[in-house]
């Protein structure tokens, strides 16, 4: 059974930055990892960013540009860089790790979530 454990999130104003970790109980180097975010006009979770066992990211297009996954495989740690943060970025973040890419919500480990507030 995989842990997940968010930190790092506040509120900021808009075109701040944000750093959220996520640590991994498990072993983050063969797991695939991701963040996703419940926002108050969204009923699911939308997928943001994903990291696989080998590095390679994918992102969602209104994230693009602007939020940097990464991992540190000695740490067991998740991180999602975020910057220029705009108000729609509000919601809650939540680290979710699946066996394989892409992550299935539904068979997923989840984190607590933490929360992401963008002011004007």
């Amino acid at each position: 059974q995989v842990e997940l454990v968010e930190s790092g999130g506040a509120s900021v104003q808009a075109g701040g930055s944000l750093r959220l970790s996520c640590k991994v109980s498990g072993g983050a180097s063969r797991l695939c990892l991701g963040w996703f975010r419940q926002t108050p006009s969204e009923k699911e979770r939308e997928g943001v960013a994903q990291i696989k066992t080998d590095g390679t990211t994918a992102y969602a297009n209104s994230v693009r540009g602007r939020f940097t996954i990464s991992k540190d495989d000695t740490e067991n740690t998740l991180y999602l860089q975020m910057d220029s943060l705009k108000p729609e970025d509000t919601g809650m973040y939540y680290c979710a790790a699946d066996h394989s890419c892409p992550i299935y919500r539904s068979r997923a480990s989840w984190g607590q979530g933490t929360q992401v507030t963008v002011t004007v």
